[in-house]
């Protein structure tokens, strides 16, 4: 079977056989045709990969799946044969598809996640800690009687936490490397959960909520990293936005310890400290987990000590996370596969990720994709929306809406749903097409708020069907995409600091809009609020359409060589 152009040798020749393959016994030495294969013999991320490339290049001729076929396909006429290395690029560099177990990923994946479910944790228990704890009849102390300013601190310690934290991180992060970054931002939940539920005092109590903020700041740092570079490239997207829909876990189980403990004498104090096992179960899993591969690797690709030291780490700590024999032959070839992409890449870097290399060059590139997200994440008015949730669903007639607590399970539990359905997806839909339905449908919910508010009073279902559509798609959209996005778009080196100015201008954007909230509704109305906001989120999906690339299925070092460059 053959296919041929007017030229004196055919364009494509396709063979078929059952026998192994024989390489002819010359070949013109800057004449190589391109030969693909598919035989059994060949690795199966190697196959899958030219077989892509050869289909998605002239169509499907045959089955590749049939046992023991192989073809050898002749590309270009009888003058224009491509070079060897032009030959060879034609075959993706680093999308090879890794063969693993569920049983493998699962473990390196729950324990940093924990760092997010204790960030979303603290967001719910402070909902009902706050009732609480200002309380005549159930604070259980004698200073129950906070001002604004007090009360105001108290909501906002973590926060500022998180900023100092994202602060602190960003000149140790590639130092302290991911695993030990994890296990001293448990140590940080673990001893604001215990000073914020034992606090004889306000003092004290801001202390707490400090550490633990600091301890937030970490771990939204360290669990995005430490899960993107040790998982498998194909299911990264689906545990890395899992990872929010821990967050979204950790919010709800907030709002269920507060709803129980809500008429408790000094219910607040076990809304906060229950926190403290949990971040003990997360410092000994860190503990006994690796370090992240890629990181040992980067250490030594940028001269940090012993290159032959760290690749046996690295080697030791792949077969770890991937429950393979220690030093097996499959993770040895993986991680040299690996760190020769990364001395290519960084073979003429002098440094290893300052300040000013991550607005140059690929790292601006990817700070302006991560940074986006996140500032847009905020400024659509995520916190600003759901404090009206109370009010709208009571104006709906829902009876659970007079109880602030039975309110805010019920939005967890909504927010969790969708936020699945994110993580279902965002691996076979992609990211760009989750943001674009997500940011559309937020910027729609926003529009019919503030119509609500102007001339829709009467109509109170617009209202509760615009405030769960809202959380909704915020939940497969910005929420999941975004911080997935931040823990894959950045350079290796200077991935760790990259994503920690991504934190810093997450949790700064979210506490300019918490504390610019007051203002603006009194200087706006909640209409025009709305409506602004509305203005936001439809520029924010311009960005989306115009800036955000897609990273489905490329590995990390694709992201960098094949988008950022």
């Amino acid at each position: 079977m053959a296919f041929s152009t007017t030229s004196t040798r055919p364009l494509i020749n396709l063979k078929l056989s059952i026998t192994h393959y024989s390489p002819p016994l010359h070949q013109p030495k800057k004449k190589k045709p391109v030969i693909l294969f598919s035989n059994a013999h060949f690795t199966p991320p190697l196959r899958s990969a030219c077989n892509d490339c050869f289909r998605a290049k002239f169509g499907t001729f045959t089955n590749p799946s049939r046992p023991k076929l192989r073809f050898s396909v002749k590309v270009g006429s009888q003058n224009d044969y491509s070079s060897g290395d032009e030959a060879q690029s034609l075959i993706p560099e680093a999308t090879q598809q890794e063969n693993y177990s569920w049983v493998s990923v699962i473990i390196p994946f729950v324990f940093p996640a924990l760092g997010g479910l204790l960030f979303g944790y603290d967001i719910g228990a402070t909902s009902g800690a706050t009732i609480s704890l200002t309380s005549a009849e159930l604070s259980g102390t004698t200073w129950f009687n906070l001002t604004a300013v007090q009360l105001g601190l108290v909501v906002s310690g973590s926060l500022y936490g998180a900023l100092f934290g994202s602060l602190l991180v960003y000149p140790i992060s590639d130092f302290l490397g991911r695993r030990r970054e994890l296990i001293i931002a448990a140590v940080l939940y673990l001893l604001g959960g215990l000073i914020t539920g034992c606090a004889p005092g306000l003092g004290v109590l801001l202390v707490g909520r400090l550490l633990y903020g600091i301890g937030i700041g970490m771990a939204m740092h360290g669990a995005p990293l430490y899960i993107a570079e040790t998982c498998p490239s194909q299911i990264r997207g689906t545990l890395v936005s899992l990872k929010e829909l821990f967050i979204v876990l950790g919010i709800l189980l907030g709002y269920v310890v507060g709803s129980f403990q809500i008429n408790a004498i000094g219910g607040w104090r076990y809304m906060y400290g229950i926190s403290a096992p949990i971040a003990l179960l997360m410092g000994i899993g860190m503990w006994l987990l690796p370090p992240s591969p890629r990181w040992l690797l980067l250490r030594a690709a940028q001269g940090k000590g012993s290159v032959k030291e760290y690749k046996e780490k690295a080697i030791l700590a792949l077969s770890k996370l991937r429950g393979r024999p220690p030093g097996d032959k499959v993770s040895e070839k993986q991680i040299e596969e690996t760190f020769n992409s990364l001395k290519s890449t960084y073979a003429d870097q002098e440094s290893d990720g300052s300040l000013m290399e991550v607005f140059q060059g690929p790292s601006l590139k990817a700070f302006i994709i991560a940074g986006g997200l996140v500032l847009f994440q905020q400024i659509t008015g995520q916190p600003s929306v759901l404090y009206y949730a109370g009010p709208i669903l009571q104006s709906a007639g829902f009876s659970a809406a007079s109880d602030a607590t039975k309110v805010s399970v019920i939005i967890g539990l909504f927010k969790f749903v969708m936020t699945g359905i994110a993580v279902l997806k965002v691996d076979d839909l992609g990211r760009r097409p989750l943001l674009m339905i997500g940011v559309s449908g937020l910027t729609l919910s926003l529009f019919l708020l503030s119509a609500y508010y102007k001339f829709l009073g009467g109509f109170p279902l617009v209202a509760v069907a615009s405030l769960l559509l809202y959380v909704g798609c915020y939940q497969i959209s910005f929420g999941p995409i975004s911080w997935l996005m931040v823990s894959e778009i950045f350079p290796l080196s200077t991935r760790g600091k990259g994503i920690s100015l991504a934190v810093l201008t997450n949790f700064g954007s979210n506490a300019i809009v918490t504390f610019a909230f007051s203002p603006l509704k009194e200087a706006l109305g909640a209409d025009n609020l709305f409506l602004l906001f509305g203005a936001i989120a439809l520029l924010s999906l311009l960005f989306v359409v115009l800036i955000v690339p897609e990273t489905k299925g490329l590995s990390l070092e694709d992201i960098e060589s094949k988008i950022l460059k």
